[in-house]
This record gives structure tokens, sequence and C-alpha cells, in this order.
């Protein structure tokens, strides 16, 4: 005889945050929120309130759902720009007149590491801006 299949709480969760079967990370829409934000601000504030919003959001995201960590690494470029580099190949470059860019983490940069017999770390990061795709207000 069959019996009634109970489906626990976790996998109800899960489904409910599925759109099209693509599961999206907990911290996407947080982001799009601070990148709006930042946008409506006068250049000269964006990359410090910026900052500040990433790292809420990586608070957030790692109390509310540690199985699934959100990363931003921060970085000053060789032309004095902000480089948030996330977790799953993109960055977000602010300028220093306060634009906002949309990078992918490896192709739109022209990086040098600082390489010794136990690590390999990100000495410099130059943004290639005519790669990128500038956000701008909606």
């Amino acid at each position: 005889m069959n019996e009634p299949m109970t489906i626990p709480t976790d996998a109800v969760e899960l489904c409910a945050q599925l759109q099209s079967g693509v599961s999206i990370p907990p911290g996407e829409r947080p982001l799009g929120e601070a990148i709006a934000e930042v946008l409506g601000l006068p250049p000269a504030l964006r990359a410090d309130v910026f900052a500040q919003r990433v790292h809420e959001i990586a608070a957030w995201v790692a109390a509310h759902h540690p199985e699934r960590p959100w990363t931003c690494e921060y970085y000053r470029g060789t032309d004095a720009s902000h480089v948030f580099r996330g977790g799953v190949g993109h960055s977000l470059v602010i300028d220093p007149e306060g634009r906002l860019w949309r990078a992918r983490s490896y192709e739109d940069f022209d990086t040098t590491y600082d390489i010794t017999p136990q690590t390999c770390t990100i000495a410099t990061l130059t943004p290639l801006y005519p790669q990128m795709r500038e956000y701008r207000p909606r």
C-alpha cells in the first residue's frame, strides 16, 4: 500500500524560491537594491555607501543562508577606482568620477599577481572600461 509522502519543510521553502527552475542566490535582490540606491546618490558618496551595503549583504546572507555564501572582495584599481569582486566571476567598479560599471572579474581587467611558493594574490587591477557595461539610473 502506498503511503503519502511527506515533503521536508526545507524542500518546500526551496521550491518556493525557484522561478523557472532557477534558484536565485539570496544576495541578488539586495545587491540590485544597493546598486539602485547608490545610482541615486551624488557620485562622491557612491563608493563608501556601496561598500557599506556590500558588507551588510554579506553579513545578512551569512546569518540567514550559511549554506549559500555571498562574498565580495574590495580592491583599489590602478586608476583609483573602487573594485568590488564577487565570488561568481562578476565585479562592480566605481570609477574615479563615481560611475558604476559591471565587469567580468578576469576579462575586464589587466591584472598583476604577487606569487609566492604558498600564495597567489592580486597585486594590481587596471579596469578596461570599454569592455564593461555602465550602470545607469532607470
